[in-house]
């Protein structure tokens, strides 16, 4: 293997998606690492927690003593056996710790002694995640933003799905953004989010400076918020308004909340897959009841749990576009038009979804 400087680009790292190896504890990977980055530990979280004890009662010396203890005999010659298989499947990547101290130093030198130089990132993790939260700052300042808006169902994500030059923010959350957003998959941490949205920002931005599209979304999507920044970019960006039919966006309704989501729920769960799909949507009704009214939210539910029992028994969808229609019409879009009355940002053209993809790549 030809030796590799250290390096502190982090922009090229980023850019190249460099396979990265990651020698925190896995609960500090959990709370945010990045997305070219595996998680092979130098020591397990309760190695690290027994080091740290050390460390204040005794003094580093003591600590890293106690870490050599620790991670010995066979326990290491697996570790060392997983970081050489790491650098030999991906000769030009790098490896870091928190701080790019003494645990990445540590495996570097454990790896030198079995024929393997292995650079470090410089600054490790913390630097590499101050980097990207000032790269997002830059990429939102530099950037020009247009938004794709409209009416819950018209489709928005798939706009932006069909333009290259842009970030799809729910994709990124894995929430679809609205009350009933949730996928059975989890979400990404809050650091993970941001740490990802930078990244894709700045490959854009590396591309050239022309328009990026967003699509119209709150401060929130699920349980994660966008950074502050990007959201006061966004409540004056321009936009292109998705318009379609009500019968339309009650079919993209269905296939989204129905059909996919149905799917996702029957391959985490073939046995119950279906009863846990109609409990979701049935417990993110209740959570809007408040705003839906007790009266409004008991029809709704009722509508829905009868779409669900004739889906389950005669396999058809029709009933589940009485409840979808109700909810499009009596809560989304009433909300929707406040929601649009708050954004600043001109309104550059209103289509359907084939005019606004069409009219996007003739100007952007």
């Amino acid at each position: 293997m030809v030796n590799r400087p250290d390096t502190d680009d982090y922009r090229a790292l980023f850019l190249a998606d460099a396979p990265m190896m990651d020698m925190r504890a896995p609960a500090e990977f959990s709370r945010g690492a990045f997305p070219s980055a595996t998680s092979l530990p130098l020591m397990s979280d309760d190695e690290r927690a027994q080091v740290g004890i050390c460390y204040k009662k005794q003094g580093q010396a003591a600590a890293i003593e106690l870490g050599h203890q620790l991670v010995a005999g066979q326990l290491r010659e697996n570790r060392l056996a997983q970081w050489s298989e790491f650098a030999r499947q991906h000769p030009a990547g790098y490896l870091y710790c928190f701080r790019g101290g003494l645990r990445s130093q540590t495996v570097r030198q454990w790896l030198r002694e079995q024929g393997i130089d292995y650079p470090l990132i410089k600054g490790g993790y913390k630097a590499m995640r101050r980097f990207l939260g000032e790269e997002l700052e830059r990429s939102v300042a530099r950037g020009s933003f247009v938004l794709i808006s409209g009416k819950t169902g018209t489709g928005k994500t798939r706009v932006i799905s069909r333009l290259a030059r842009s970030a799809d923010l729910e994709g990124l959350a894995n929430h679809r953004g609205s009350s009933f957003g949730q996928l059975p998959t989890p979400q990404p941490s809050q650091i993970d989010f941001e740490n990802v949205l930078s990244i894709t920002l700045m490959k854009l931005l590396a591309q050239d400076d022309s328009r990026i599209f967003l699509e119209d979304e709150g401060r929130l999507i699920g349980r994660l918020y966008l950074p502050d920044v990007l959201v006061k970019e966004m409540a004056k960006a321009p936009m292109l308004v998705v318009q379609e039919s009500l019968d339309e966006r009650i079919d993209v309704v269905i296939e989204d909340y129905v059909v996919d989501l149905g799917r996702r729920f029957a391959q985490l769960d073939p046995e119950q897959g279906t009863r846990l799909h109609s409990e979701k949507l049935l417990g993110d009704l209740s959570r809007i009841r408040k705003r839906l009214g007790g009266e409004r939210h008991q029809a709704v539910s009722a509508m829905m749990e009868e779409a669900f029992r004739e889906q389950w028994r005669s396999g058809s969808l029709s009933l589940h576009r009485e409840w979808i229609a109700a909810l499009l019409e009596k809560y989304y879009d009433p909300m929707y038009e406040f929601q649009l009355a708050q954004r600043t940002g001109e309104q550059l053209f209103r289509g359907s979804r084939d005019d606004v993809v069409t009219w996007a790549a003739g100007t952007g």
